[in-house]
């Protein structure tokens, strides 16, 4: 009897392990075709406990070092600016943020000396403007001519009141393939152990 015991106990716990195993695989894989990248894949981990034995209680547990971006892209939530005013999203010719990413229109303003004009319209997003040139890379910068030339009212940010996240991921479904996959897999593990 306790060599049975003893197998079903290897059976269940390696089987749940590459259950966990395998959705964490799936959940990368997932990530990265989504186009979050590999970094953003890498904050998948699993576990299986109880760590270092084997037991008929086993259970894998799967998880994300970055909840909050795999939970957004997982559920498209409505984003709306934290002050209850508008979202600034840059425009090309904003450019990016000395720190990497997106850059918010104060920075911009420090950054290029130019003042932004605020232009309401009715359909479509609401716009921030700056009177400037673009230059080579398609950024606004300031015009060094005195006269005004090459000097146009260029969009430099478009204003929303909301924006919903588009649904890029589907973690649930692989993950309840993996349970109703599991009693086969320890059956199969079990027989292999016998």
């Amino acid at each position: 009897m306790q060599a049975e015991i003893d197998a079903g106990e290897k059976a269940v716990t390696a089987a749940v392990k590459d259950a966990g195993i395998a959705l964490r695989d799936d959940w990368r894989n997932q990530i990265t075709r989504a186009g979050l990248g590999p970094r953003v894949a890498r904050t998948i981990r699993s576990a299986t406990y109880p760590k270092g034995r084997d037991s008929l209680n086993a259970a894998a547990m799967v998880w994300s070092r970055a909840p909050a971006i795999v939970e957004a892209h997982n559920t498209g939530p409505l984003i709306r600016s934290a002050d209850g005013f508008w979202l600034a999203i840059p425009t090309e010719a904003a450019g990016k943020s000395r720190r990497g990413g997106h850059i918010t229109p104060l920075e911009w303003e420090q950054r290029t000396g130019l003042r932004l004009r605020f232009i309401y319209r009715r359909t479509g997003p609401s716009l921030l403007i700056a009177e400037a040139r673009i230059n080579k890379g398609g950024r606004a910068v300031r015009s060094r001519s005195k006269t005004g030339r090459n000097v146009a009212s260029v969009p430099i940010f478009l204003l929303v009141p909301q924006v919903r996240l588009r649904k890029r991921l589907d973690l649930e479904k692989p993950a309840r393939a993996a349970l109703a996959a599991l009693p086969a897999a320890i059956v199969r593990r079990w027989s292999r152990i016998t």
